[in-house]
């Protein structure tokens, strides 16, 4: 219906504006002018948002914490039953996700890193939210990759019921030859390192997953060659399947998933080598086999959660991506042609005011940000509203 609205006059163009004017908090972009409204504060670390179908919000807090806005209000105490994590690094609580048919069954997902017997892993808990508290709460899949890093840990429900959870390479290190390289794990089917999973909503392995029945391959993979991917989130338009990853210093990616494809890390890219004075990693940008990104960035602005958006406060922006920010501390508006699957023109908004660690859209329409600082110090959930 506002796809007229996303038309451009002419060229696409690269967009860097969106300074603050003058004021107060009233801010200026190139479709709407906006403020940014604080939610709830003395959060700690908060990782991801969601909503249940009667307005209560709930945010995960890294540490472990599962808390709920209701009415405008922070309640005070925690959601019980969240299953127990490893908090140390980057690894913690993660997502937190309604199933689709919350109103009939009440279950939530949580996805988390949990401590194995020797490194830590990922994994995904459901449990019954009632009363303000998760009971029945069985872990229903844990990844077959283990290290202290890039745990991914982004789920999504598509139109048909099946879930979607990204997985990191848990920092396997990219160095060797070109051999080496494409002996990283990343590449490697026979683990979950940098890979996006396709799951039932018990856990269990869809039938027709790209992968099911090959030898040495798991059948629960439905892409692969990711370093460390942030964000995801489903087109409402169209159905794809849209990812966000971090890249060494520099290359980070928004991906349009599809079922088999391999996305190169780190075969391909345009990240450098942390240290080794900032060498490069990869054998080339491209390759034959090797899906190339639908946007990338050079140096790095640390992607993070990701949105499509489809309310009516901000009808400019109708099916336009949102990607958070955490090294950049801002927030990237990407918009797509009119098939929605190339990205034609790129935003910055919302400068300055802390590592987004999520962006969600409302039940209200308007725009979430879950501000999270390195530190750990309290910090948190603000909205982006219409200034007019």
């Amino acid at each position: 219906m506002f796809r007229n609205l996303l038309k451009l006059a002419g060229t696409a163009l690269l967009v860097t504006a969106a300074a603050s004017v003058s004021a107060q908090d009233v801010y200026k972009s190139s479709n709407h002018d906006y403020r940014v409204v604080t939610v709830a504060e003395d959060l700690v670390q908060p990782w991801s948002m969601a909503w249940l179908p009667g307005g209560d919000m709930l945010i995960t807090e890294k540490p472990g914490r599962l808390r709920i806005v209701r009415d405008g209000n922070l309640l005070p105490e925690a959601i019980p039953g969240v299953p127990e994590v490893f908090y140390e690094g980057q690894g913690g609580l993660f997502d937190v996700l309604p199933h689709p048919d919350f109103n009939d069954n009440r279950w939530v997902y949580l996805t988390y890193s949990k401590k194995t017997a020797d490194s830590s892993a990922t994994a995904i808990a459901r449990g019954r939210l009632e009363n303000d508290r998760l009971t029945n709460v069985v872990e229903i899949f844990e990844a077959q990759a283990t290290g202290f890093g890039h745990y991914g840990g982004k789920i999504v429900f598509d139109d048909d019921g099946y879930m979607f959870l990204t997985l990191g390479d848990r920092m396997a290190p990219p160095v060797g030859d070109e051999a080496t390289l494409r002996a990283h794990p990343a590449q490697d089917r026979s683990n979950h390192q940098g890979v996006v999973v396709r799951l039932n909503d018990d856990g269990t392995v869809p039938n027709d997953n790209p992968f099911v029945g090959q030898s040495d391959i798991l059948p629960e993979i439905w892409s692969y060659g990711h370093r460390s991917p942030q964000g995801l989130a489903i087109h409402p338009e169209t159905g794809d399947l849209w990812e966000s990853e971090h890249g060494p210093q520099g290359g980070d990616e928004i991906n349009r998933i599809e079922p088999g494809n391999n996305y190169g890390w780190p075969v391909v890219g345009r990240g450098a080598n942390y240290g080794a004075f900032g060498r490069p990693i990869h054998i080339g940008i491209s390759e034959e086999g090797m899906v190339q990104p639908a946007r990338f960035w050079v140096p790095s602005i640390a992607t993070s959660g990701l949105m499509v958006y489809t309310g009516d406060k901000f009808p400019m922006w109708y099916g336009n991506i949102f990607s958070g920010s955490l090294a950049g501390e801002q927030l990237a508006r990407l918009q797509l042609d009119d098939e929605y699957r190339s990205v034609v023109v790129e935003e910055t908004l919302v400068y300055d005011i802390g590592r987004i660690r999520d962006v969600r859209q409302g039940m209200d329409g308007y725009i979430y940000l879950a501000v999270s600082d390195r530190n750990g110090e309290p910090t948190s959930v603000v909205r982006l509203e219409p200034a007019d």
